[in-house]
């Protein structure tokens, strides 16, 4: 079977008729602006035309994991006390009659963190008035350029925020999304080799495993990523593969955008995140912390927590927490979050960069730090990583580039590392992985 016939195409014309007859349900069951909608599905036409037509019609979806464990499920939709549940079928509301819709969506949806610490938040903007909605749709569209000629490969799951939010203006901008399904490299390889897509997010672990396959990369006039550090050897892979200025990263959470770097900002400035999206300023604290300076229609609050949207907030500078530098050119260089720190013989040990050390190594794919408690130092620097260095080839290493407070005081090698939906190392499974 061949890529073609395997692939939904959602085209914006379509989409954009199928959005009007959501606004026309929502309309008929009396849902309205600032109400809100739970849907957990798997990619489709019928979910992108939902979320888009509920957006726009002021209503905020709530897109929540389509594999979430029942009551976990039941528990975020207590939480989020929704208007409707349309469970794992978005279809149902695409009716018969039609509604008029905003030029642009009204809202966010509203996401659950999915971090790897704590439990899930969510992230709630509100309605928007109609000049922020305007300015939010046109910032991201300009950003990436995208254009009615822009075909868009989905490979991330479609209830996360980046992903998402790439598939949704892509629409908006007047191109079309690919969907071929979950993640699959051969598949996606094939999709990106004979379609020709133009744009896609990933992470890194996507990059990672299309790198070994047979694929035809010049169809593609942006690659944007994120989502978790890229270890230097896979970055200068893709770079080499995809024609000049392509490949993107961004710095950036389910709250709030902070930066982008470009091809050439991360050559010149390897291992940063680049610097601040347009209408931001970075700066950080005496703790390390970033702060982001953002315009009015990126705040947010965490749903019914106004306790912690009191500690994201000072004014209109924002954290989430992540610990870094900014270079007086504004370029960011991230150290991790704060609950990654390792202390050990009070010393602050960044696993960022210890991982930076390790992953340079050529026989190390990637790599894990974290700190679990030792009597006599507090904390003992650990790593996990992925590749076919022996433990004492890597100390070795370690021991030529770290300062003795930095240095793994055990090397442990996996298959692979465990991690979210999202690509983010969960760092703290990574002691009962390995039994310590």
């Amino acid at each position: 079977m061949s890529a073609h016939s395997e692939v939904p195409v959602v085209r914006a014309a379509d989409s954009e008729a199928d959005q009007r007859r959501v606004a026309g349900a929502l309309a008929a069951r009396g849902i309205g602006r600032g109400d809100r909608l739970v849907v957990s599905a798997a990619a489709s036409p019928a979910l992108l035309a939902v979320v888009l037509g509920a957006l726009r019609s002021g209503v905020v979806p709530v897109v929540l994991d389509p594999a979430l464990p029942a009551a976990e499920r039941a528990d975020l939709v207590a939480d989020a006390d929704p208007a409707l549940d349309l469970g794992d079928d978005p279809a149902q509301l695409i009716g018969d009659e039609v509604a008029d819709l905003a030029p642009f969506p009204l809202a966010r949806p509203m996401h659950y963190t999915s971090g790897t610490t704590g439990r899930r938040k969510g992230v709630w903007s509100g309605v928007l008035t109609d000049q922020h909605a305007r300015a939010l749709a046109t910032e991201e569209i300009e950003l990436w350029g995208l254009g009615p000629a822009d075909r868009h490969l989905q490979l991330s799951p479609l209830h996360h925020s980046a992903p998402l939010r790439f598939a949704l203006h892509t629409l908006l901008a007047g191109g079309e999304v690919l969907l071929p399904g979950p993640f699959d490299a051969a598949r996606a390889a094939r999709v990106i080799t004979d379609m020709r897509p133009t744009t896609t997010f990933c992470v890194p672990t996507h990059l990672q495993r299309l790198l070994r396959e047979d694929v035809d990369w010049s169809g593609f006039r942006m690659l944007a990523h994120a989502g978790a550090p890229c270890p230097e050897p896979t970055k200068r892979a893709v770079i080499a593969a995809l024609r000049d200025g392509a490949v993107h990263e961004f710095y950036g959470s389910t709250e709030v955008q902070f930066t982008v770097c470009t091809t050439a900002d991360w050559l010149a400035h390897p291992g940063s995140v680049g610097r601040a999206r347009p209408g931001r300023t970075l700066t950080t604290d005496e703790r390390g912390q970033l702060w982001c300076a953002v315009p009015p229609w990126s705040r947010f609050e965490y749903w019914r927590a106004p306790e912690k949207t009191e500690q994201a907030w000072d004014g209109d500078r924002v954290t989430v927490g992540d610990l870094g530098r900014v270079d007086d050119d504004g370029t960011v260089w991230l150290d991790g979050r704060r609950e990654d720190l390792v202390i050990s013989g009070g010393v602050n040990v960044y696993p960022a960069e210890v991982e930076a050390a390790l992953d340079a190594h050529p026989d190390v794919v990637e790599s894990a730090v974290f700190g679990v408690p030792d009597d006599d130092w507090g904390q003992r620097v650990v790593a996990a990583y992925v590749g076919t260095a022996t433990p004492d080839e890597l100390a070795t290493w370690a021991r030529e580039r770290l300062s003795p407070a930095k240095r793994p005081k055990s090397l442990h090698a996996l298959g692979e590392l465990p991690r979210t939906s999202t690509g983010k190392v969960r760092r703290l499974d990574l002691p009962g992985v390995l039994g310590l």
